[in-house]
């Protein structure tokens, strides 16, 4: 299972057509997290200003038509799917609970 992170109205924009980011034009790639603790330091780093509800997908990575690369520096590798992401390899989707200051706390199941 691997982990993205999204703004909930970009996600839900074009539910009947597989999930593609801006990243994947930019970059080639959707950036992903290997697990919890790095998709809340993800929200932390790159969406704490984020106007709106922020959402995670949880991906299963063998259910995906698209490449997965594990990539990075350090020592520390970062899942990279190279294409879309089909919408039946998301098994589930999770809130992100925020602080007042924009700080990621907890992923909640939706509902």
């Amino acid at each position: 299972m691997i982990l993205h992170v999204v703004p909930l109205d970009e996600w839900s924009a074009s539910p009947a057509l597989p999930y593609r980011p801006p990243s994947l034009d930019a970059e080639g790639f959707v950036h992903c997290s290997a697990d919890e603790a790095a998709a809340l330091a993800v929200v932390d780093a790159r969406y704490r200003a984020a106007p709106g509800p922020l959402v995670v997908l949880c991906v299963e990575e063998s259910a995906l038509d698209a490449e997965v690369r594990w990539e990075g520096s350090a020592g520390v590798l970062f899942p990279h799917v190279y294409g879309p992401i089909a919408r039946t390899a998301v098994t589930a989707v999770l809130d992100v609970r925020r602080d007042g200051d924009g700080h990621a706390v907890a992923l909640t199941p939706r509902g």
